[in-house]
């Protein structure tokens, strides 16, 4: 990440944020799993397998989904390489937009599909050579590097390399606090807030990378 200019940083961190939003509402919807935070869910599975207790399913299902959220946002950056912010961030818009639209329709479990495959296909927008290089969704891999290079400072290295780092994982921790408390005021359909944003980032993933390519 410290590789990137101060505007990509900027928009990893507001993506956090809009990841943690999201997710936040799928906690709250689904009482305890994630649509962003695999390694929770795959937990969750584990003990639900283990105890055999319907929530196995519904973990199975979002970790499907966000594997195909994926690999659909994979498929796109590769083709489209030139727009992919841009591309990757509209089809995020729509895919929260379409689970915010089916709960409104009384879909309240199936809305979860999409708003999975959101949140899987968001951590495309951050790529080199095919590799995601900002995963934007999952953060400890944030803090070990943060810690890591506070360990650097601490021996003579960088002094503020390990901020960005930071500052990704309290992106996702303050989108999580607004999605919980605009869960608590509205309910799901506070997700068209979560849609309006990644529209908003997409303009500014397109612009960006206009920018990156000249």
């Amino acid at each position: 990440m410290i590789r990137y200019t101060r505007a990509a940083r900027a928009l990893a961190i507001c993506l956090a944020g809009l990841a943690g939003f999201v997710d936040a509402v799928g906690f709250l919807q689904t009482g305890g799993l994630f649509v962003s935070f695999m390694s929770g869910n795959s937990t969750r599975l584990a003990v639900g397998l283990a105890e055999a207790v319907p929530v196995a399913g519904l973990a199975a299902q979002l970790i499907v989904s966000f594997v195909v959220g994926v690999v659909l946002g994979g498929l796109l950056a590769a083709r489209w390489p030139d727009v992919r912010k841009a591309l990757v961030l509209a089809v995020v818009a729509l895919l929260i937009a379409l689970a915010a639209g089916m709960e409104s329709l009384g879909f309240a479990r199936l809305m979860l599909v999409p708003l999975a495959m959101a949140m899987g296909c968001i951590n495309n927008v951050f790529q080199r050579d095919g590799d995601v290089t900002i995963g934007v969704t999952y953060m400890t891999g944030a803090l070990v590097r943060a810690g890591q290079r506070i360990a650097d400072a601490l021996r003579g290295g960088p002094r503020w390399d390990w901020l960005p780092f930071l500052l990704l994982w309290a992106g996702l921790v303050a989108g999580a606090i607004v999605g919980a408390l605009l869960f608590a005021r509205f309910g799901v359909p506070c997700l068209w807030i979560a849609a309006a944003a990644a529209a908003l980032l997409s303009l500014w993933g397109g612009r960006l990378q206009l920018r990156e390519g000249r």
